[in-house]
């Protein structure tokens, strides 16, 4: 498996005490290495990293896929100053790749049903008004050209109905569309629209991508994808953010205690209460 690395280094140089500054993972931020071709960022909701994910989108002027840009999108003003605070040591500056929300997948789909709906009706109509004119049908075929091209180009890459798939094969469908070699991608929580065989099947597809020079760096919840072989994962959850071991993650550890001994766990927990002092501490 090729091991190339894109993107080396993400350094925090400013900032200000307001948001997103004033998450403690980013105010004690300095710097990250990204050792490998996949690097994954693991913590609690609100622990900042997919507010460092978006700086770095920001900084590195990547695409976004199924929302605006990220230097045009409103919601994402703080993460931009972010991004202008960090600094990006390359090895190799790519500019190919993309970032890519969970959240942004439906709105990405609708669009794409809406576009190809509205090029179907502008066939239709053309070949309409150009029988009722009696023009030839060597001119109707050079209009409806493009037209053909365009809806035949739209299927091929993403399917003829990419919004009547279930989210889990639309999600993966676009994410191999627009996959090319050599590119940078950024993934927050992808497993959100994903069964369990489906988080299994992005791993596939995540190990062909890096044998093709691509590297990732992805926020996640998810006990299987960070069993990526050989991935560095940075733990939010402990300050300053700082790598730990696959087998040393709470996402791991409470997931096998809890299928290891589900019914006994839940009674625990359930007779105690919801606090997070109960949190993992099931006795076997």
């Amino acid at each position: 498996m090729s091991a190339t690395v894109h993107l080396e280094a993400i350094a925090r140089q400013g900032g200000d005490a307001a948001f997103p500054f004033s998450v403690p993972a980013i105010r004690t931020l300095k710097q990250l290495a990204l050792d490998g071709p996949v690097t994954f960022f693991v913590g609690e909701n609100g622990s900042g990293k997919s507010t460092l994910l978006e700086g770095i989108a920001a900084a590195a002027r990547l695409p976004a896929v199924g929302s605006p840009e990220v230097q045009q999108d409103n919601t994402l003003e703080a993460q931009r100053r972010l991004g202008n605070a960090l600094r990006l040591s390359w090895a190799k500056r790519t500019t190919r790749g993309f970032f890519l929300r969970a959240e942004d997948l439906f709105g990405f789909a609708k669009r794409l049903a809406r576009l190809r709906a509205e090029l179907i009706l502008e066939k239709l109509e053309a070949a309409q008004q150009y029988n009722a004119s009696g023009r030839s049908d060597g001119a109707l075929g050079l209009k409806l050209g493009p037209l053909h091209a365009s809806i035949a180009e739209m299927e091929k890459r993403y399917g003829a109905e990419l919004d009547a798939n279930s989210h889990g094969e639309s999600f993966l469908k676009l994410f191999q569309s627009r996959f090319v070699p050599g590119g940078l991608y950024l993934r927050d929580e992808p497993e959100a629209p994903l069964s369990p065989q489906s988080q299994l099947a992005l791993l596939a597809m995540i190990g062909d991508m890096v044998s093709q020079d691509a590297q990732f760096i992805i926020a996640t919840h998810s006990p299987l994808l960070l069993a990526f072989p050989n991935a560095q994962i940075y733990t939010f959850d402990r300050l300053p953010v700082q790598a730990v071991a696959y087998e040393d993650l709470d996402h791991v550890r409470i997931t096998r205690d809890f299928l290891n001994a589900p019914h006994r766990y839940l009674n625990q927990i359930l007779q105690k209460g919801p606090g997070p002092e109960q949190r993992g501490q099931v006795k076997g």
